[in-house]
């Protein structure tokens, strides 16, 4: 039941929106605070070298404090910050929909807890999709490949 609950937009839509209104609050009360994300979901631009990314976990934590907190923005649907990355301190603007939020922590302490599902990308349903078809047609030349088989199918005139 739960599974069937977090994955619908519905449900998504209430926890995104209510992720937004905790963001704008903290914001508007000048609070300093942290996210654990999603990392498949967040963009940088610019792009970070490979040494640095290589280092970073598919769950990962952002303090939003000092320049960051100060750079931060809420846009429709996304939080924006610069940060520094590396020994270099590379900066790097960064972009996270707000439904790749996981938690949200002030002083450690977690105040917003995501449960939906993220949508899925039309990306990531294409190639469903192509796999699934890529399956069925396997699975039909090896089907047709016994000649018993054949006889199951009508010939066309």
């Amino acid at each position: 039941m739960l599974h069937k609950l977090v994955d619908k937009n519905g449900f998504r839509t209430i926890m995104q929106s209510h992720c937004e209104d905790i963001i704008a609050f903290l914001f508007d009360e000048n609070i300093e605070f942290s996210i654990l994300t999603s990392l498949s979901n967040i963009t940088f631009e610019p792009i970070l070298p490979e040494e640095i990314t290589s280092e970073f976990k598919p769950l990962t934590f952002f303090t939003l404090a000092g320049y960051t907190y100060e750079s931060s923005r809420l846009n429709e649907g996304i939080l924006s910050f610069e940060a520094g990355f590396g020994r270099e301190n590379i900066g790097s603007l960064v972009s996270v929909p707000v439904y790749a939020i996981l938690q949200i922590l002030v002083d450690n302490t977690p105040i917003f807890i995501n449960l939906s599902t993220p949508p899925e990308k039309k990306s990531d349903k294409k190639r469903e999709a192509k796999k699934s078809n890529e399956g069925i047609d396997k699975s039909m030349n090896i089907f047709l490949s016994n000649p018993n088989n054949k006889k199951l199918f009508k010939k066309k005139r």
